[in-house]
């Protein structure tokens, strides 16, 4: 399989705070390689949020495999878990 170099995504969390969100993630992220590069969450009451900026260059799968897992991920949780190449989003975001 080719790398995909340089790829970036956008990774959003939401759902009902719990123990061990950030760990369950970012652990899952680290076993496929995959780098943050930035990271952002809020608990407004117990609604938890999170986004992240990840770097997928050296990632042992595809884009594709790795949102679905991610997706699972979230079922399993409870929770809502999106990912999305960055230039997509950004396409999708401007004013």
């Amino acid at each position: 399989m080719e790398k995909e170099k340089q790829l970036r995504a956008v990774i959003t969390v939401v759902g009902v705070d719990q123990v061990g969100i950030i760990a369950r993630i970012t652990g899952k992220l680290a076993d496929c390689g995959i780098n943050i590069v930035d990271i952002s969450q809020t608990i407004m009451g117990d609604l938890f949020t999170m986004t992240m900026i990840v770097e997928m260059g050296d990632a042992e799968k595809s884009f594709v495999q790795i949102r679905d897992e991610l997706v699972a991920m979230g079922q399993e949780m409870g929770m809502e878990i999106h990912a999305q190449r960055e230039d997509v989003f950004r396409y999708m975001h401007r004013i």
